[in-house]
């Protein structure tokens, strides 16, 4: 927190305006189901709240690494390939009055509910990562789930933010360029949209 606070001391000695944030897994947060129970985890809740009271005095987001993969993936009996794949054609969890018809919407006001609990609802929400695997899982990993995630999202988050949030259109980074080999295990080894040789692991761009 006080390495943040000083960090950007010494982006405005200097005369820069540069926005400083940091990044959160879910894991920050202790309760992430159903949208509206969002709440950071009791380990983390202290230094979150000060964390967003530094973001909030300088206008800078929170930035999260949101993962539908995962989610499905690791309970595909509860979490339907379509909520994570932003295919579904209906609400599949309405909550305190919100249609969430994608897992992503859902994850992501999780965090924004957990940062109206500490009192700090007016800091903004960015993706820092997010995509999904081509190869290690199957049948959840594949080229056509991962293009379909992708095009999916980019189509929803530059048009609309979440239900909580919807005039947020919010910034977001796909993870990931490359497919790294040297990665521990194939799921996390191939979140690429190009192979190391620079040739595309499916068409999207």
């Amino acid at each position: 927190m006080w390495c943040s606070v000083n960090i950007i001391n010494a982006i405005g000695s200097a005369g820069l305006d540069i926005k400083v944030t940091t990044v959160l897994a879910g894991s920050a947060l202790g309760v992430s189901y159903p949208p509206s129970a969002g709440t950071f985890s009791s380990d983390a809740v202290s230094t979150m709240t000060s964390i967003a009271a530094i973001l909030a005095q300088h206008n800078a987001p929170l930035m999260i690494n949101v993962y539908p993969y995962f989610a499905y993936s690791s309970d595909p009996a509860h979490i339907s390939a379509d909520y994570a794949l932003f295919t579904s054609s209906k609400a599949v969890v309405i909550d305190a009055g919100l249609e969430y018809y994608n897992l992503f919407d859902a994850m992501v006001d999780a965090f924004n509910s957990a940062l109206e609990k500490v009192n700090f609802g007016n800091v903004n929400i960015a993706v820092a990562e997010t995509g999904w695997a081509t190869v290690g899982n199957e049948p959840y990993t594949s080229v056509g789930n991962a293009q379909t995630y992708n095009k999916n999202l980019l189509n929803h988050v530059t048009k609309t933010g979440t239900p909580k949030r919807p005039g947020n259109i919010m910034t977001v980074f796909f993870f990931e360029m490359f497919n790294e080999n040297l990665k521990q295990g194939p799921v996390e080894q191939n979140f690429g949209f190009f192979y190391p040789n620079m040739q595309p692991v499916y068409p999207f761009w």
